[in-house]
């Protein structure tokens, strides 16, 4: 009916219907009192409600079924497809669309890479696809999987559904061929179009091995792994010529230690270099084949790999100082390494670049360097090399180190056994900084703008107040009030400087003297600070403003970015000198966000506590560190006050007596953060507030038992052989565990954890599967650098391995899945036929028509179905209403004839009493005539009472008027014989009113 069928979602619920003869058997007794007519209406609603309610239950719904067709075709956009085939494959998608498509069938399209995305939605028209896909993906993997998930996902309900794979196959994430099994039982119907990747040389390094237990001064062999892709024939060899280059890598530059020039034959070949170590480290060797023809060559991206050897040796110390005060700490070291440990000393402007950097050091000590110094990316690289690969961290204080040298609110200070600022800060603690932004006509000004504000806000503590100042036609807050404690509102603070958009400010002094406003009302702040990004060009603030900021010891700091001329930048340097802060020029863009954390490092000054008299630090704790140092330490003048973390793992070894709070006084503070150790000395080694200890007996003995507590734990190592693989985005690693006498060590609990090229780590979980050798997996699918730390259990070193994955499997093979392809078309969906395979010189189905028509109505018609039972269960409950009602109220219709009658009277009376407009019309020109009639006779009977002249008058009248006239005619008395009453009987107009009356009392009577 109207193109709908009734289905049920649980038809057992129609039985019930079987109660309608019970209902009319009890009811049409109960209610014989109501009457024929009333009890079975009543029956009849009561029968009726009782079967929608049993048609709601049994879940009715509405079904559609269509002979619509939507196909959505899948593009394969990976670099594994040669770009000359993927625009081919979006001709083919156009011509078919336009030559195929027919009525109202929908055409939609996704391309996929990585992930997949919809090019063009189902819709029933013919689509054109752009030669430029505009849809962005990453076309380094290929996942048909989810593209065919997203395709399922995109069809409408109300047709039959088809996909059409355009690809090479090659899938390195996902399994296509297990989502098809879900799409057929969809009744989702698979083609495929198989792209054909003609055989081209191309050489890949595949692998570069080196062996699982190198040892020191032991030979090894180096092994490369090359793999040429062409086939051979008779008129080409498929040969490449070129150089394979091979480089050692240490903390130091790489160096090239093989270069030979190599012609790779098809096939896989490989390449040994013999190789000696010498000196315990963590080494990285990289193979690069070079060819000497660029066009011998497909892909670029397969043409390196690298792998990792870690040799063992004494423990090995790295020590970052900051690179303006280069050989502060030149003491330390000299101590350590006379207590035989290996240090290297590195400044902050040579920092690593890689957590494969790292690997040789069993501690990184951060000797008193800022954290400007350092990138987000190299913070997470320390913080991950102490909590999933079990080096330790040290940080020594001075003015630049943890909160004072910009260290709070980082991953640092979270690895760390103390918080860098203060909980309960006085105000004689708190500092205060505002930011005046006119930067807006330099490229990018106000993203800049945003950037440094945020590194600015990020280095102040929660005590600190913070506001910002932009221009918006007016100078004005960014929040209110304008000087705000960050507290626990830094989150909301940092959102509204990304809303942030600073327009150009005409003049400094109004935002100058606003600041200086604001901050005066703060009280008791130790430290006061302005700084100022512009290019200068607005008017110069008033000298009154910059005495009022001097008077109110408030610095400001001013940073020069595109400034028009000398005139200018001397404007903004002239501020800074009259306020004692500094002035900086920044060429270049990237150059803000350190300044700012820089200058924002003045507001944390209060973290330090110094006093000129010195005291002397107390040994709160005795451990392996402080063993057989004396109770009273020698005397410091300062260091930088921290708030040790409530946490039972933090051991506090050194306190100092001042301040007398007791809160704020932590000297020496260590903890376990992970599978590392880390410790907080927050005094210097020596060079400004500790310069008393270079000549302490006890210094090395000190300083060597701190870091050697801090090293990665060295213990039995056993016979581990370490060995790592990648196979289908999958890293596995193989350990082999014996004993020193060579017996299979069975039962271990290894564990540990592997950190990936995005720096996040991920647990590792290995299990035996054989006498003494353990196996365990994770994925593996991004290319980069994999570092693995696996805990044998107690009493043994961790092991430590890694492997690198150069590039991504889609540019590992050159040839077409077509089994794959084949496989997933084979599927018959439900109800239908398997799919087909189009031959790729089948584009415009000229040749095959009956195999290369994509829109071809082979699968089931699609039935779409509406739930009703709602709209049962609104019907039911308005019958059981009107059931109520039919059998609780009584109606009567006895009123319904009279009330018709009366109605009837009403509109015959009306017609009546409305006569036709001619007839009246000519009534009153009759009434004229008799009226002029009358007149004359009047002015006759006056003169000439002769009675015959107004016989045939009166009987005219009369029979206009429809009366009978007057049997015989009588003379009429003369006027002077007649008195009153005879006069007024027999005047003309009386008697015409009479005449009238009676002629309407007729017609009354007659209707």
């Amino acid at each position: 009916m109207f193109g709908y069928d009734i289905d049920f979602d649980a038809p057992w619920y129609l039985l019930l219907l079987a109660l309608a003869p019970a209902i009319w058997w009890f009811s049409f007794r109960s209610l014989a009192g109501l009457g024929t007519i009333r009890r079975l209406l009543a029956i009849a609603l009561r029968t009726l409600v009782l079967a929608l309610l049993v048609l709601a239950l049994a879940e009715v719904q509405l079904v559609r079924t269509s002979d619509r067709l939507t196909v959505i075709y899948l593009l394969d956009q990976t670099l594994s497809v040669p770009a000359e085939q993927r625009q081919a494959m979006i001709e083919y998608v156009n011509e078919s669309i336009a030559q195929q498509r027919d009525g109202q069938d929908r055409a939609g399209v996704i391309v996929f890479g990585r992930d997949p995305a919809i090019e063009a939605p189902p819709y029933d028209d013919d689509i054109q696809v752009s030669k430029q896909i505009e849809s962005p993906i990453d076309p380094e993997y290929t996942n048909l999987a989810a593209a065919m998930r997203l395709a399922e996902a995109s069809f409408p309900e109300d047709a039959a559904k088809r996909i059409v794979i355009v690809s090479d196959g090659n899938q390195n994430m996902g399994d296509a061929l297990e989502q098809a099994r879900g799409l057929i039982d969809a009744g989702i119907g698979i083609d495929v179009r198989p792209v054909t990747i003609s055989a081209r040389a191309d050489v890949s390094v595949e692998k570069v091995a080196v062996p699982t237990n190198i040892r020191k001064g032991e030979p090894f062999d180096l092994r490369i792994v090359l793999y040429n892709s062409a086939v051979a024939s008779d008129g080409n060899p498929g040969t490449v010529t070129g150089r394979l280059v091979v480089y050692e890598r240490t903390s130091d530059a790489p160096q090239a230690i093989s270069e030979q020039e190599l012609t790779v034959a098809p096939g896989r070949h490989v390449y040994t270099i013999r190789r000696q170590i010498d000196q315990p480290d963590f080494y990285t060797y990289e193979a690069q084949f070079i060819p000497n023809q660029a066009g011998d060559d497909a892909l670029r991206q397969n043409n390196r790999a690298t792998t990792f050897a870690h040799v063992r040796g004494s423990g090995q110390v790295l020590l970052i100082e900051d690179s303006e005060h280069r050989g502060e700490h030149q003491l330390l070291v000299d101590r350590l390494r006379a207590a035989n440990l290996e240090v290297r000393v590195d400044a902050s402007d040579q920092l690593f670049a890689s957590l494969a950097e790292l690997q040789p050091y069993d501690t990184v000590i951060l000797a008193n360097v800022p954290r400007e110094d350092f990138s987000e990316a190299q913070i997470n690289m320390l913080v991950r090399n102490t909590q999933q690969m079990g080096c330790g961290l040290v940080m020594l204080g001075g003015p630049n180190s943890f909160g004072a040298g910009g260290w709070a609110n980082t991953e640092i200070e979270k690895a760390m056994p103390v918080d860098f600022e203060i909980k309960a800060a006085k105000a004689n603690l708190r500092g205060a900084l505002a930011m005046i932004m006119h930067a807006s006509e330099i490229a990018n000004g106000n993203h800049w703008q945003k950037v440094i504000a945020e590194e600015a806000l990020k280095a102040l503590g929660s005590q600190d107040y913070c506001g910002v100042l932009h221009w918006i036609g007016t100078d004005k807050w960014l929040w209110e009030p304008g000087m705000r404690q960050v507290r626990s509102d830094r989150e909301k603070m940092l959102a509204q400087i990304s809303k942030m958009q600073p327009s150009d400010m005409p003049q400094f002094g109004p935002s100058m003297e606003m600041a200086r406003a604001a901050m005066a009302r703060l009280g008791d702040v130790a430290v006061k600070h302005m700084i100022i990004i512009s290019d200068g060009d607005p008017a110069a603030p008033a000298q009154s403003i910059l005495n009022g900021l001097v008077a109110g010891k408030v610095t400001v700091s001013t940073v020069a970015v595109g400034a028009h001329g000398p005139a200018e930048s001397a404007l903004l340097q002239r501020i800074a000198t009259a306020t004692g802060g500094k002035y900086y020029q920044a060429f270049n863009a990237n150059a803000l966000p350190r300044i700012f954390q820089r200058e924002a490092r003045r507001v944390a000054r209060p973290l330090i506590f110094e006093h000129a008299a010195g005291f002397a630090p107390i040994v709160n704790l005795s451990n392996e560190i402080v063993s057989g140092l004396p109770e009273r330490l020698p005397p410091i003048t300062g260091f930088v006050m921290t708030t040790a973390k409530e946490h039972p793992l933090v051991e506090i070894e050194i306190v100092s007596p001042r301040p007398t709070d007791g809160k704020n006084n932590t000297i020496l503070a260590t903890w376990t953060y992970g599978l590392g150790r880390s410790v907080a000395f927050t005094t210097d080694a020596g060079a400004r507030w500790a310069k008393g200890w270079a000549g302490w007996e006890d210094y090395e003995r000190f300083f060597s038992q701190m870091i050697r507590w801090s090293m990665r734990p060295s213990g039995d190592t056993g016979n581990f052989t370490v060995a790592t693989e990648v196979k289908d985005g999958q890293g596995r690693v193989v350990v082999t565990a014996l004993d020193k006498d060579d017996q299979f060590l069975n039962f271990l609990s290894l564990g540990g954890s592997v950190i990936g090229p995005d720096m996040e780590a991920h647990e590792v979980t290995v299990k035996q599967v054989a006498p003494g050798r353990y196996v365990g997996t994770f994925d593996a699918s991004a290319a980069g650098s994999y570092f693995l730390m696996l805990n044998p259990g107690a009493g043994r070193a961790p092991l430590r391995s890694g492997l690198n994955v150069p590039y991504s499997a889609e540019f590992q093979t050159l040839e077409t899945n077509e089994a794959l392809l084949e496989s997933l078309a084979a599927l018959a969906p439900r109800g239908g036929r398997p799919g087909i395979v189009i031959a790729e010189d089948a584009r415009d189905g000229a040749k095959t028509p009956e195999k290369a028509n994509l829109f071809r109505h082979d699968l089931p018609n699609a039935r779409s179905s509406q739930d009703a039972w709602h709209f049962m269960l609104l019907l039911g409950s308005c019958l059981f209403f009107l059931d109520v009602l039919v059998r609780r109220v009584t109606f009567s219709f006895t009123w319904v004839r009279p009330a018709l009658a009366k109605v009837r009277d009403r509109v015959l009376r009306r017609e009546a009493a409305a006569p036709a407009p001619e007839y009246m019309e000519r009534l009153a020109t009759r009434k004229a005539e008799i009226s002029q009639q009358l007149e004359e006779r009047r002015a006759t009977a006056r003169f000439e009472p002769e009675a015959e002249s107004t016989a045939p008058t009166t009987g005219a009248v009369a029979e206009e008027l429809g009366a009978k006239p007057p049997s015989a005619a009588k003379p009429t008395p003369p006027a002077q014989s007649l008195g009153p009453q005879q006069k007024e009987e027999d005047d003309y107009t009386s008697r015409l009113l009479k005449a009238k009356k009676r002629v309407w009392d007729e017609r009354n009577k007659d209707s």
